[in-house]
């Protein structure tokens, strides 16, 4: 008898045995730091994030102005395609990062760059904020996490429809539309609070309103710069994001309490850095999400000696990742497993090689 398929709804058979073995809400592993080492890592700032958000915004507005400047022209091409890297790609760290409420220590600027980043990466700021918080709760828990970016076996069109930004952005508009219409979905009621649905609806009719105020100014002047500079970017810019995100949990475990088997460390060049907001330690900011992205890079000198050898590059990340999704189209409970040095503590759940007995029963 064949094993049933996974059920990644939120309201399924595996949300449902995910409840019933402890996974859901589970006690995750966590490297020991010393309280003060820690507490001093968690201290927030305002400087570092309003400098770049600075340099964000400010790249933005001068690649915007000489691509409008040399519209139509193709010397135009390569400023929209910078700018859009900004818009699609940077907006999906600051997101995150102030979503988390860590990357100033003000918390109107963590809001108002919140909101901002949300429309450019058209997540509804509303849902993605308590679907982020059950990502960070049940990491990679089949039927209890929203935001399984690579399900088994992988849908490998999707994987490079989205590198332009089609997948997610047509899902997107679509859920803008259904909530501008006042409509949530019974999975989305499960983690959003009630107190806080209506306010997910409101911001999806104001999405509306923008976007149907950018096409209008568009017809009017009878220029496609109003949709090249809003709304598309989400589109042309996509790639980065989509890159980097794919290295977070791609080819790992699934259903596991330890987010050194289901997360990946990147070692990035600091351009990517800086688009990515250091979320390249990934490993390090499931394990301790309340450091900011700032602090990342000591945070990681601190326990990476309990750590898999971090990965040394996109290169390799992808290198590793690809052949593992091409096997689990063949064998869906195939996972990646890395070594664990000497000073590691051992792997929640007795795995510290390689491989696991689904590796080696693929063969």
């Amino acid at each position: 008898m064949s094993k049933p398929k996974r059920d990644y709804s939120l309201l399924g058979e595996d949300a449902r045995r995910a409840v019933e073995s402890g996974l859901a809400n589970a006690d995750w592993y966590q490297t020991d730091v010393p309280r003060k080492e820690l507490k001093a890592l968690m201290k927030r700032s305002d400087a570092p994030a309003i400098r770049d958000t600075i340099i964000w915004l400010g790249a933005m507005a001068v690649l915007a102005a000489i691509a409008v400047w040399l519209y139509p022209s193709w010397w135009s091409v390569p400023f929209f395609l910078a700018y859009g890297v900004l818009y699609g790609s940077a907006s999906d760290s600051r997101w995150h990062e102030c979503g988390h409420g860590t990357a100033f220590r003000t918390r109107w600027m963590n809001d108002a760059v919140y909101q901002i980043a949300s429309f450019m990466i058209m997540r509804n700021p509303v849902t993605w904020r308590w679907s982020h918080a059950r990502h960070h709760t049940d990491t990679i828990i089949v039927g209890r996490d929203p935001e399984i970016a690579v399900m088994r076996p992988p849908d490998l069109v999707r994987l490079v429809l989205n590198f332009f930004g089609l997948y997610d952005a047509w899902y997107a508009v679509s859920d803008m539309v259904r909530k501008a219409l006042g409509h949530l979905s019974a999975e989305e009621k499960s983690f959003i609070p009630e107190m806080e649905q209506k306010k997910a609806i409101t911001t999806a009719r104001v999405w509306m309103l923008i976007y149907a105020a950018t096409i209008g100014l568009a017809v009017a002047a009878n220029s496609w710069l109003p949709i090249l500079l809003v709304g598309t970017p989400r589109l042309y810019g996509a790639w980065h994001h989509v890159m980097t995100g794919l290295l977070q949990h791609g080819g790992l475990a699934d259903n596991v309490t330890d987010h050194r088997l289901n997360s990946r460390t990147v070692l990035m060049n600091p351009v990517s850095r800086f688009i990515y907001w250091n979320m390249n330690y990934h490993v390090e900011h499931h394990m301790f999400p309340m450091v900011p992205y700032h602090a990342l890079p000591a945070l990681h000198e601190l326990i990476r000696h309990d750590l898999p050898e971090a990965t040394p590059s996109i290169l390799a990340g992808y290198r590793e990742m690809l052949p593992a999704f091409l096997r689990q189209l063949r064998y869906e409970d195939y996972f990646l497993t890395r070594e664990l040095p000497p000073t590691a503590r051992a792997y929640r759940g007795g795995l510290s090689g390689t491989h696991d007995t689904a590796v080696a029963a693929a063969g």
